[in-house]
């Protein structure tokens, strides 16, 4: 069974803080797929539904015509999907060149389009939240950090080290580390090769000082490789970092796990990527240097947690995909030094898959999945109705079912465990592209389980210190509770015409729960 939450525990969700309806990467691997034999019959919704099925399912599950609207569609969707088929674009205008042969004819491309045209929808409709927000502070006490500069805050990492109850925070912006003391007073420490997005302190009294930092190297999705995974020694800043692996594309998280149960720690790095992403495993040598192995050539992998999932005594790991072909997949160890990939749920393309972590929510020994989904900084920037946070029971063998569901546009990040004490899990979530025009509330919500899986939504008046692109979970003063670390990344990244009306210069701030244990 997974611990209940994580001291360390902030990804960077473009991290989820990545990956909706990033055509590029969804058709990837249907370039060179031949057109299958078809007979337009002149009805443009029956030959729009066949041909969708036949040409857009083959590398990631097949995306409802009503999940995004018409503009969406035809202005930007649609003309991204189309050279996939070897269809080639003038602005919203197609055409095909008379050499090309392979991919789909101009007709039923054509077909395609008028499809979506007549189906896709005006507006989307807004989910329905099974209970009212809540707007009081639910047991938290707001403290802020001392200000070191009255710059812009752009904080992609917030973490603890629960050994010497140091706060640690990274920006964009100067690439700078920052330690913070519990009493919220900040140092620069250091520099990094790019900013960080995640943490690993190990715990380990030779390593106390020590903390292996995932740098993403570029933040908006593209494919360059110059992302790091650097251990630094926090106490002393003039020694060198210790380098574990760079030529990276935007790496977003680092597992550390003996996989190979050798007594050695390994690295498996998440690098998410645009288009090049992948499943890196750094194994560690006898000599401490590193192997470098693919585990798997895949875009948008946003998270990953490890564990002994069939019980065979080896580590495995899932990691949730949030581009393209999305979902969550199991990666079993075949005690050989590989793994064996499964996907155990798979979602749209248009989801934007950002988060995931395993509990047993219903107390039937059997860990369910926690999901959300919510970025929303490709091609298709609108509100969706099915962003939000998700409850999926386990049937056994990991097999999943939708049980729960509670809608937040834009949400990035869901940590459960039990805040108040009562013994039950309760969660809370943040969304970096949360509606800020119409319900900036939704950008942190806390879930008060109140019984067995009701959840109290409780929207904790914080929107107006910052916009939060990372989180943590820590109990970052000694008391014995969780408290919760929200980062703000205060400027640029928006999909919605609103002025920031958020604090800019804040770089962070702390919940400190205040629930009687």
């Amino acid at each position: 069974m997974l611990k209940s939450y994580k001291s360390i525990f902030c990804i960077f969700n473009f991290l989820l803080i990545i990956g909706l309806l990033s055509v590029s990467s969804i058709f990837n691997s249907c370039k060179n797929k031949s057109n299958p034999s078809f007979q337009l019959t002149g009805d443009t919704i029956a030959d729009g539904k066949k041909l969708v099925q036949i040409h857009c399912t083959g590398c990631h599950e097949l995306t409802s015509v009503n999940a995004l609207i018409r503009d969406v569609w035809v202005y930007h969707t649609l003309p991204s999907m189309a050279h996939y088929l070897s269809i080639s674009t003038y602005g919203i205008d197609y055409y095909k060149p008379d050499t090309v042969t392979k991919g789909i004819s101009l007709a039923e491309w054509q077909t395609i389009v008028a499809y979506y045209k007549k189906l896709a929808p005006l507006t989307l409709t807004p989910a329905k939240r099974p209970d009212t927000l809540r707007h009081d502070w639910a047991g938290f006490t707001l403290k802020k950090p001392q200000l070191l500069s009255n710059d812009f805050s752009f904080t992609t990492m917030i973490g603890v080290n629960t050994m010497n109850h140091q706060i640690y925070t990274s920006d964009e912006q100067t690439h700078q580390l920052t330690a913070w003391t519990s009493d919220l007073k900040g140092k620069i420490n250091t520099n990094l090769p790019s900013s960080a997005v995640q943490v690993n302190f190990t715990g380990e009294p030779a390593d106390l000082n020590s903390g292996t930092f995932t740098c993403i190297g570029e933040l908006k999705p593209m494919d360059f490789p110059n992302g790091r995974v650097v251990k630094i020694n926090l106490r002393d800043q003039h020694k060198q970092p210790e380098l574990i692996a760079s030529e990276l594309y935007r790496p977003v998280q680092t597992l550390q796990v003996d996989f190979n149960k050798d007594g050695l720690q390994d690295e498996l790095i998440l690098c998410q990527g645009d288009k090049k992403g992948n499943v890196i495993l750094m194994q560690q040598n006898q000599d401490h240097s590193f192997s470098q192995h693919i585990i798997a050539e895949k875009p948008g992998a946003a998270q990953a947690v490890s564990g002994d999932f069939n019980k065979d005594g080896w580590p495995d790991f899932m990691v949730l995909y949030g581009t393209g072909d999305e979902g969550l997949w199991l990666y079993t160890n075949n005690h050989q030094g590989g793994f064996t990939a499964k996907p155990l749920i798979k979602f749209p393309p248009v989801y934007g898959s950002s988060s995931f972590q395993l509990e047993d929510m219903d107390h039937d020994g059997l860990p369910d999945l926690i999901y959300t989904n919510g970025y929303n900084y490709h091609d298709s920037r609108i509100l969706k109705p099915y962003h939000g946070l998700y409850i999926f029971k386990n049937l056994g063998d990991w097999n999943f079912k939708q049980t729960w569901f509670y809608p937040i546009n834009g949400c990035t990040k869901a940590i459960a465990t039990d805040f108040d004490g009562d013994g039950d899990l309760d969660m809370a979530t943040s969304a970096f592209f949360a509606n800020f025009k119409d319900n900036p509330a939704e950008g942190f919500i806390y879930f008060e389980q109140d019984k067995p899986l009701h959840f109290m939504p409780h929207a904790v008046p914080v929107s107006k210190y910052g916009r939060w692109m990372c989180m943590a979970v820590a109990d970052y003063n000694s008391d014995g509770k969780p408290d919760i670390l929200l980062g703000n990344f205060a400027q640029g990244l928006k999909i919605q015409e609103v002025e920031s009306f958020w604090d800019k210069q804040l770089p962070f701030i702390v919940l400190q729960n205040n629930f009687k244990k």
